[in-house]
């Protein structure tokens, strides 16, 4: 029965070595006119964005109020470590999209995601955090911060293995049918989160349009990976219980 649940990943194409990475990205980005190449680049884009730009705000969130020195270092542990936890899903997510019921699973998980931001952009938090001067926007974020430096730091750990997760499977959602821009996707979400992710988020924090277009992108994509994770035919988690419950 295990080996039903791994026995699939060969029905994801494999990303291969260079040369075979190379070939897809130059395939789907000499076809991004068409309109589904075009609306999966669009949709990572948004994702991206909105992800690093949450990211951020939740790191900086949990290193507020603690001293100066200790709070720089756990934001500098929250960027590094989602770096390193994104590269890391990044070059498994061909494996980790072959097991079967992920896909389903990545779907429930981005709706707790949505459901998060939702909750994060709707409401006015106020003063649960009091913010840190490295991240705009944390100071509306609702999570409180942690009370010491090792506890800011392994709330930070904890945090951003689910937000990395979050992130790949978003992205690899999106554009599962397009495995180059999947990679460009990935690429561009370790590259915003290291450089860009405090910009983002003061421009989410101002303009909160920006937050709904990717909110509404995540949902999108969420009900999406549930439905195809039910009825793939190959790792759609429905044939498996299916006969569970029909007895």
């Amino acid at each position: 029965m295990i080996e039903l649940f791994f026995a699939s990943a060969a029905a994801v194409p494999s990303l291969g070595g260079p040369a075979e990475i190379w070939a897809a990205i130059v395939k789907d980005f000499s076809n991004i006119g068409s309109p589904s190449a075009l609306t999966a680049f669009l949709q990572v884009l948004m994702i991206d964005i909105v992800l690093a730009g949450d990211n951020a705000i939740v790191v900086g969130a949990l290193a507020a109020g603690l001293p100066a020195d200790q709070r720089k270092k756990v934001i500098a542990i929250g960027v590094i470590a989602a770096l390193v936890l994104r590269v890391a899903f990044a070059l498994m997510v061909t494996w980790l999209l072959g097991i079967v019921g992920l896909i389903f699973a990545g779907g429930v998980l981005l709706l707790w995601v949505a459901w998060r931001m939702y909750r994060d952009i709707g409401a006015d938090h106020g003063t649960d955090s009091p913010g840190s001067p490295e991240i705009a926007g944390d100071e509306d974020s609702g999570i409180k911060p942690a009370k010491s430096f090792v506890g800011a730091a392994w709330a930070v750990a904890i945090a951003d293995v689910s937000m990395s997760l979050d992130n790949v499977l978003a992205v690899a959602g999106a554009a599962k049918d397009h495995p180059g821009i999947m990679i460009v996707g990935l690429v561009f979400a370790v590259a915003l989160m290291g450089i860009a992710a405090n910009i983002i988020a003061k421009y989410i924090e101002r303009y909160r349009w920006i937050a709904w277009i990717g909110l509404a992108v995540i949902v999108y994509v969420a009900i999406k990976m549930i439905y195809d994770g039910w009825v793939d035919p190959q790792l759609g988690l429905g044939k498996f219980v299916a006969p569970f419950i029909g007895g």
